[in-house]
């Protein structure tokens, strides 16, 4: 398994467009054969930032949602709301419950 964790700056007064752009992906995302998590949080100790929590069956999964034509689409969105650059990490899952 394939966990991922993005950190999304957003710009002031720009969170409702984030969160919209999500909704939108999350809907197309669902439907990926191999995605099992493509959550969105929000951090009260950090409420300038939004969180995105993925999670893959393999490294396929994961090729398979990064090349998507609506994956590049909400990349190519997220310029509209983001205050800086994203911060990922990719991990492997050692126990999972």
């Amino acid at each position: 398994m394939i966990g991922i964790y993005v950190r999304l700056p957003i710009q002031e007064g720009k969170k409702d467009v984030a969160i919209a752009a999500f909704k939108e992906i999350a809907a197309k995302v669902a439907g990926e054969e191999g995605c099992l998590l493509y959550n969105l949080y929000q951090n009260k100790k950090d409420p300038d930032a939004l969180f995105i929590m993925e999670r893959y069956k393999d490294k396929e999964a994961l090729n398979l949602h990064s090349s998507s034509d609506y994956f590049k689409a909400f990349s190519g969105k997220m310029a509209e709301f983001l205050a800086g650059a994203p911060e990922m990490s990719i991990m492997e899952e050692l126990v999972s419950l």
